[in-house]
């Protein structure tokens, strides 16, 4: 029996907790799962199962080893589940979170052409810049565009984004330019809530990142907004790159403080961490991964 069969044979009585019952699913005499049971005990130097009154009970070594049998099992069978999904055309239901602005200016096209190609999958969007649990809601991809990702994500890197600190030329001609992140205190900002603290930005300055604190006085959790709101002369904006080149392109803001620029933001797909990833969901990360590097 290889190391497979031995673990399966394990996890099957760890689970009935008896010898007979195992024997009798698998048509074997129960003097024959006991040997290969004490064979494995023996090949791993440790007892893995004591015998009560009524049935088998694991030993604290059974216990830790059926944990691990049970990882290694599900790696085996996602792995051979996996080989035989290649050989078919992606098929199933994606439920995807999506970012409200980058997912409609970027993300959309590609997802329309990704549903044209792929008419078996079904894609279920759900666009909000709110954070997701994946694991909660049941999301099997979500993207997230941050600056650090925490510990424990499941993640790959899809790109990235320039933050850019923009103003109206109406309001610099009233205001002044400021010329460094210190002068932000003198001036009206608008802030994202969604950011975490929409009265914090973050500047390189001599090489180091500084957090500057600004005076928000008009705060949203939509970039959409902050930045319409800047291009009326209402104050100073932080945001992405993908939100302010239609405005930049236009005029109707211009980027200021482009000698400290702030870090980029990571674009990432955003995975569960309890559950393989099928086939289908795979194909999906692999065509944003390569839309977006080529955008």
């Amino acid at each position: 029996m290889d190391r497979l069969d031995a673990m399966h044979l394990f996890l099957r009585v760890a689970e009935l907790g008896s010898f007979s019952a195992v024997a009798q699913q698998l048509g074997l005499a129960s003097s024959v799962v006991t040997r290969q049971i004490a064979a494995l005990e023996s090949h791993l130097g440790v007892k893995l199962m004591v015998r009560s009154t009524r049935r088998l009970a694991l030993t604290s070594a059974g216990t830790a080893y059926l944990e691990k049998c049970r990882v290694i099992l599900n790696l085996v069978e996602a792995a051979e589940t996996g080989v035989a999904e290649e050989r078919q055309a992606p098929r199933g239901n994606i439920r995807l979170g999506l970012p409200l602005s980058y997912g409609l200016k970027r993300l959309a096209p590609i997802l329309l052409e990704f549903s044209r190609h792929y008419p078996e999958v079904s894609l279920d969007m759900d666009f909000s810049d709110r954070r997701i649990n994946l694991i909660e809601e049941g999301v099997d991809l979500s993207i997230r565009i941050t600056r650090r990702l925490e510990a424990g994500d499941v993640a790959r890197r899809l790109g990235s984004s320039r933050l850019l600190a923009l103003a109206a030329p109406a309001y610099l001609d009233r205001h002044g330019r400021p010329e460094n992140p210190a002068e932000l205190a003198n001036h009206l900002c608008l802030g994202y809530t969604n950011a975490g603290s929409g009265d914090v930005w973050p500047f390189t300055v001599d090489g180091q990142v500084e957090n500057i604190h600004v005076r928000s006085r008009f705060n949203a959790n939509n970039g959409e907004l902050l930045i319409e709101a800047a291009a009326q002369g209402l104050g100073i904006t932080c945001q992405p790159d993908f939100i302010a080149e239609p405005l930049l392109a236009a005029g109707r803001v211009v980027e200021i403080l482009a000698d400290y620029p702030m870090p980029p933001l990571g674009i990432y797909a955003m995975l569960p961490s309890n559950r393989h990833v099928p086939h289908r969901v795979r194909v999906l990360i692999d065509t944003l991964a390569e839309r977006l590097a080529t955008a």
